[in-house]
C-alpha cells in the first residue's frame, strides 16, 4: 500500500501526456447537470401528472473517478464566488440612510390588528383620530372647534378610543404634577431648616464678635488708663469686697449710689428718675465749660457719667445768710444743668483741634458734647492741666456706649425673634391669626421643650411632624396620615401642665384632621358599592372622630344610587311591570345598605339606618299612590301591585326588618288628597 501511495502524487505528472484539465471556479446558478455522456429520460409534458409517467428505472451514478482525480477535488474543493456585474469599486461601500421625516411627523398611535384595516384606518378609509398632545398645549386652544374638526366623523368606537385616550393623558399629567409637587415641598421644607440653622449660627456669631470687640476694648481701656477708679468721691468709692458681691448686694449698692446722687446734685432725681439697674460709672470732677467761639471760660461744671445717661452739673456758691442754710455745710452745691441720653449725644475729643499758645494746645484737656434734640454743642475743658480723668472719662463713655448698643441689639434680636415666631407659625397656618390668645403667646413657646418618648423636643419637631402630615395628606397615603394624627392628638393630650402647646398643636391638628376627613368623605362616596372599601375608610373615619359625618355620607349616598336607578325604569304602559320595577330597585338597595351598614358601623348607630330606611319607604309609597290613582282602589290591577310591592319588602326580613305593613298605607287617602295634581311617574 505505501509502495502505491508513494507512485501516486501531484508533482509525477511530468512523466504523464495527458494531464487533466481544471477549470477555473463559475458562479453556481442553476443545477449542474449530470450527464456524463448518459442519455436522460425524456422530461414529462406540463399538464401530465405522476400517474401518466411511465415507471422507469433510475439511472445508477457513474463510478467514482480515479486517485488522482479524488486528491485535486480535495485540494480545489472550496470556491470564490466571481463579484457581480454591476459592482463599482470607487462607490461608497455604507449605503445611503432613508428619510425618516414621514416617520417623526407620523403620531404614535397603537398598533393596527390583525384584522384590522391596513395601514391604522378606520372603516371609512381615514384615520381614527389621536390625541395630538401640541395641540392641546397651545395656549389659544378652542375646544369646541377641537372636537368638531378631530370627532366630526368618528364612529362611536373611536369616540371612546379617543376618550379612553385622554384620561390616561390626564391621569399621566396628574401623577407628574403631584410628583412635582412633594418633590418641591420636599426642597423648600429642607432649604428653610437649613436657613433657620444659618440664621441661628450667624446670630451666634454676631454675638462672639460683640464680646471680643467689648473685651478688646475693655482690655485697651485698661492698659491705657492710669487711674482706673472713679466714683463721687468718698461716699461712691468700691471696695473689693463689694465688686465681689453677689447681685441682690450690687443692686443695693447701685441704689444707695443714686439716692447719695439726688442729695449731692440739687435737680438731679428731674433728669434721672430712680430705675432698675440705673447707677453711676463715673464722677469725672470739676470742668470748665467754654464759649463755643472764643474758648472763653464761662463757668465751672462737674461731670457725672451713669451707665445710660451722662449729667452736667454747675457749681454754684451757697448762700450762707439764706433762712435754714447750714453754715458747717461746704461753700458751693452742684445744680443739674443738662442731662442727655448717650445714644442721642456724641462726645469728641478737642485735642489737636485748637490754636496753640506758648507751646501747648487750649483744647488740649477739652472735649465736646453735641447733639440733643437741638442739634447744641459745648466744650468743656478739665481744671487741671493734663488732668487724667479726661481719658478715664472719654474710655468709660466709649464701653458704657458700646454696653448700651449691644443690650439695645439684644432687645431688638429678642424683638425680631418674637416676630420671626409670629410670622413663621402665621405664615404656615393663617388660621392661627384667628386665634388671638394663642398667638400671643407665640413668641414665649417657640423654645418650649415637651417630652416625646422620654427624649425633651422642642415646638419645631411639632411642625416636622406636620409637614410629614400635609405630605402623606398630599400623596393620599391615609393610614400614615390617621396614625400620625392619632400619635399627636395622645401627645397633646399628655400635656396637661402645658396648656399653651397643648392648645398649639391640638390646633394644627385638628385643622389637618378636618381636611384629612374630607378627603376621607369623598372617597367614601365614590367607592360605597364597595363594602370592603367602605368598612376601611369608614374605620379611618370613626379613627378620626367623624363618624357621624361618615354615617351621613354614607346613607346620602346610597339615597342617590335609589334616585338614580329609579329613574332608569321606564314607563312603557304596564303599570303592574312599572312598579315591581320600582319595588324591586328601592328594597333591594334598602337591604343591601342594611347589611353594609351593620357591617361596617358601630352597633349604636343602626337606629340612623332604620331611620333612612324608613324614609325611603314613605318615598316608595309616595311613588306607589301616584301611579295607582289612575286605578280603581281594591280593583284587580291595584292589589295585584300592592301584593308585588308587600312582596318585594319582605326582602328586608332577611336583615332584621320588617316594613311590609308600611308598605301600600295611606295610598288611597294619599290618591285622594293628591286628585287634583297631575299624575306622572311619580319622581322628582
Amino acid at each position: 500500500m505505501s509502495e502505491e501511495r508513494s507512485k501516486i502524487s501531484l508533482r509525477s505528472g511530468g512523466k504523464r501526456k495527458n494531464r487533466p484539465t481544471i477549470s477555473a471556479p463559475r458562479q453556481i446558478s442553476a443545477p449542474i447537470p449530470q450527464d456524463n455522456g448518459m442519455p436522460q429520460p425524456p422530461q414529462p409534458p406540463p399538464g401530465a401528472t405522476m400517474a401518466d409517467e411511465p415507471r422507469t428505472m433510475r439511472p445508477r451514478p457513474p463510478p467514482p473517478g480515479g486517485k488522482t482525480s479524488d486528491l485535486v477535488k480535495k485540494r480545489y474543493s472550496t470556491r470564490f464566488g466571481h463579484m457581480p456585474t454591476d459592482f463599482d469599486p470607487s462607490s461608497n461601500p455604507m449605503p445611503a440612510l432613508p428619510d425618516f421625516e414621514k416617520y417623526i411627523q407620523a403620531q404614535i398611535g397603537p398598533p393596527p390588528s390583525r384584522g384590522g384595516d391596513a395601514g391604522g384606518l378606520g372603516p371609512a378609509g381615514r384615520e381614527p383620530p389621536r390625541v395630538d398632545i401640541r395641540t392641546l398645549r397651545d395656549p389659544n386652544f378652542a375646544p369646541e372647534q377641537y372636537v368638531a374638526e378631530v370627532l366630526g366623523e368618528a364612529t362611536e368606537d373611536e369616540i371612546r378610543d379617543y376618550e379612553d385616550a385622554l384620561k390616561q393623558l390626564k391621569a399621566r399629567a396628574a401623577a407628574d404634577l403631584q410628583q412635582n409637587v412633594y418633590q418641591n415641598r420636599t426642597q423648600f421644607i429642607k432649604i428653610s431648616k437649613e436657613a433657620e440653622k444659618l440664621k441661628g449660627e450667624m446670630r451666634t456669631l454676631r454675638n462672639l464678635m460683640s464680646e471680643l470687640k467689648t473685651n478688646t476694648t475693655a482690655l485697651r481701656a485698661s492698659s491705657n488708663s492710669a487711674d482706673g477708679s472713679g466714683g463721687l468721691g468718698p461716699e461712691f468709692s468700691m471696695s473689693k469686697r463689694d465688686r465681689r458681691s453677689s447681685i441682690t448686694d450690687r443692686t443695693a449698692l447701685w441704689s444707695a449710689q443714686m439716692q447719695t446722687l439726688y442729695k449731692t446734685v440739687e435737680g438731679s432725681q428731674k433728669f434721672l428718675p430712680n430705675s432698675q439697674g440705673r447707677h453711676v460709672v463715673q464722677n469725672a470732677g470739676p470742668w470748665v465749660e467754654l464759649d463755643n467761639a472764643t474758648y472763653k471760660s464761662r463757668r465751672s461744671m462737674q461731670i457725672f457719667l451713669l451707665n445710660d445717661h451722662l449729667l452736667i452739673a454747675s457749681r454754684k456758691k451757697r448762700k450762707v445768710d439764706a433762712p435754714g442754710a447750714d453754715a458747717r455745710g461746704p461753700m458751693t452745691k452742684l445744680v443739674a444743668d443738662r442731662c442727655w441720653h448717650l445714644l442721642d449725644v456724641e462726645v469728641v475729643d478737642m485735642a489737636g483741634t485748637g490754636d496753640s499758645s506758648n507751646g501747648r494746645n487750649k483744647l488740649a484737656d477739652a472735649i465736646m458734647v453735641r447733639g440733643g434734640g437741638q442739634n447744641e454743642s459745648f466744650i468743656y475743658r478739665t481744671e487741671k492741666p493734663e488732668d487724667p480723668e479726661k481719658t478715664t472719662l472719654m474710655l468709660n463713655i466709649r464701653k458704657t456706649v458700646e454696653e448700651l448698643r449691644r443690650n439695645l441689639q439684644s432687645e431688638r434680636d429678642a424683638t425680631n425673634k418674637a416676630k420671626e415666631t409670629i410670622n413663621y407659625f402665621a405664615s404656615r397656618d393663617p388660621g392661627l391669626l384667628q386665634k388671638t390668645e394663642l398667638l400671643e403667646t407665640l413668641s414665649d413657646i417657640k423654645d418650649m421643650l415637651i417630652e416625646v418618648d422620654g427624649k425633651q423636643q422642642n415646638l419645631r419637631w411639632v411642625e416636622s411632624q406636620m409637614d410629614e402630615l400635609d405630605i402623606n395628606i398630599a400623596l393620599q397615603q391615609i393610614e400614615p396620615a390617621v396614625a400620625r394624627i392619632e400619635m399627636l392628638k395622645n401627645l397633646a393630650s399628655g400635656l396637661k401642665n402645658n396648656m399653651i402647646a397643648q392648645d398649639f398643636i391640638s390646633f394644627k391638628v385638628d385643622e389637618r384632621c378636618a381636611r384629612l376627613a374630607t378627603l376621607v368623605v369623598r372617597e367614601l362616596m365614590n367607592s360605597h358599592n364597595d363594602q370592603k372599601k367602605t368598612k376601611r375608610n369608614v374605620t379611618w373615619l370613626v379613627r378620626l372622630g367623624f363618624e357621624d359625618r361618615a354615617r351621613e355620607a354614607y346613607l346620602e349616598a346610597r339615597s342617590e344610587v335609589i334616585q338614580k336607578r329609579s329613574r332608569q325604569c321606564i314607563f312603557q304602559g304596564d303599570l303592574h311591570l312599572y312598579i315591581w320595577e320600582i319595588s324591586f330597585v328601592y328594597f333591594t338597595v334598602i337591604r343591601n345598605t342594611v347589611i353594609c351598614f351593620q357591617s361596617c358601623f358601630p352597633p349604636p348607630m343602626m337606629s340612623a339606618c332604620v331611620k333612612w330606611a324608613k324614609e325611603e319607604v314613605d318615598a316608595f309609597n309616595v311613588i306607589l299612590a301616584r301611579q295607582l290613582s289612575s286605578a280603581e282602589e281594591g280593583g284587580e290591577v291595584w292589589t295585584e301591585c300592592v301584593n308585588r310591592a308587600k312582596e318585594h319588602a319582605s326582602m328586608l326580613s332577611d336583615v332584621g326588618l320588617d316594613f311590609r305593613n308600611l308598605v301600600g298605607r295611606n295610598v288611597g287617602t294619599s290618591a285622594t288628597v293628591s286628585g287634583g295634581a297631575p299624575v306622572g311617574l311619580g319622581l322628582s
